[in-house]
């Protein structure tokens, strides 16, 4: 894994940075702002620094030296531990390789944790002079330290697991993380490589990029009840009110009788157009009366993944757009669906359109592993989340930092 760290006057500037030297798969890991300092800082603007990675086919760590046969970390532990973990969280940081002070710091509580949850183990353990000689070849130190790792590794695997992510996905981080390590390793360097892997699994968010010169046509499908129009008018409300773009609202939701309404009233709020559409032929007309706006949001009927029909018309719909206008299309799920049903949604929808992820109503759980699971399950980019119903503040760009912190065990 490459990481390396860009600066500019901006968030995006510095983000293009990173995209232009190590390409458009990088994941930005951090962004953070650097205020000047000293006797002539109101002279100077703030700039902005990103951590950016790129995960290699092959990557290496510092690993503590191998034994000389190397054993899986993991198939000798018992998941069955019905102890439960509570990990702290750490303090926000950047992200770094293992030797960086910042990321010492970062997960420098789940180590405090980690240890002190090991001691009573490790006073149980037979004193080294009861031990037989022959009992293995490998030095003493080097044994001990190997059995803190399986330990390590377990509580881990129980904290994911208590945070609801699935088993596959925790035993497929864990395999990746152990392909870096040979032998035995210290907390920081395992903690360190799971929480980086789980950062790029999640990858880097696509947020909304408007075109110049035409509108961009944004269309948001999803299930009944998940807060598509809500979140609609919280991204209407950013465009408009934060970056002073002129955006237009099309509805085909005209299954729900209050549905238009609803969307009206955001409309008449932030002084932008609605246009209600019945059909797929209406699409191309209604957009052509805005194609001087920035932004067209889309809202769309809210079904139930079962019903083929619906799903026929809605990919319609979204089909009928002319080639000549870029779209987006985001998939809006809510946090408190259960995993399965989560499943069966993405791979129904996927046979609607490509899509983007918006996860809401983050604020109604405390377990946040099905981000994860549908991420992994899907392929698909998790790129805003919401977190309650103020518009528009209740929205943010997904930050896989934060939430991977939460399901390490921290708050």
């Amino acid at each position: 894994m490459t990481i390396n760290k860009f600066q500019g006057r901006t968030r995006e500037e510095a983000v293009d940075k990173a995209k232009k030297e190590m390409g458009e798969a990088v994941v930005i890991m951090n962004v953070k702002e650097i205020k000047p300092k000293g006797l002539f800082r109101a002279l100077k603007s703030t700039t902005y620094e990103v951590t950016a990675a790129l995960e290699e086919k092959e990557q290496t760590v510092n690993p503590l030296p191998a034994l000389h046969a190397p054993l899986k970390m993991h198939d000798s532990i018992n998941f069955a531990a019905n102890e439960k973990i509570e990990i702290p969280a750490p303090e926000p940081a950047a992200i770094h390789p293992e030797s960086s002070h910042d990321l010492e710091e970062k997960i420098e509580s789940l180590s405090n944790l980690l240890e002190k949850k090991l001691k009573p183990e490790k006073e149980e353990e037979p004193k080294e002079e009861e031990k037989p000689e022959k009992e293995t070849d490998a030095p003493k130190d080097m044994k001990h330290q190997q059995s803190e790792t399986f330990r390590c590794i377990r509580m881990i695997y129980e904290t994911l697991l208590d945070n609801e992510v699935n088993e596959r996905y925790v035993n497929q981080i864990l395999d990746d993380v152990e392909k870096n390590l040979r032998g035995s390793a210290s907390m920081d360097i395992i903690l360190s490589n799971v929480y980086q892997k789980m950062v790029l699994k999640f990858g880097q968010p696509q947020k909304i990029e408007l075109v110049p010169g035409q509108p961009k046509i944004v269309f948001f499908i999803g299930p009944t009840g998940v807060g598509k129009t809500t979140t609609i008018a919280k991204v209407a409300s950013r465009f408009k009110v934060d970056y002073g773009k002129k955006v237009a609202f099309l509805t085909a939701d005209t299954y729900r009788i209050a549905a238009a309404e609803q969307l009206r009233t955001y409309a008449n709020i932030l002084d932008t157009p609605l246009t209600v559409i019945y059909s797929s032929e209406e699409m191309n007309a209604a957009i052509e009366r805005v194609k001087d706006y920035d932004l067209v949001l889309v809202d769309t009927a809210g079904f139930s993944y079962k019903n083929e029909d619906q799903r026929k018309d809605m990919r319609n719909l979204i089909e009928s757009l002319d080639d000549k206008y870029e779209k987006d299309v985001y998939l809006v799920l809510s946090a408190t669906t259960k995993y399965r049903d989560l499943m069966e949604i993405v791979d129904k929808y996927h046979e609607i359109s490509d899509y983007k992820i918006i996860f809401t109503k983050l604020d109604e759980t405390s377990s946040y592993g099905s981000l994860l699971n549908i991420r992994m399950y899907s392929g698909a980019d998790v790129s805003y989340v919401t977190t309650g119903q103020n518009v528009p503040d209740d929205i943010e760009i997904f930050q896989s930092q934060k939430i991977v912190k939460q399901l390490l065990g921290g708050r």
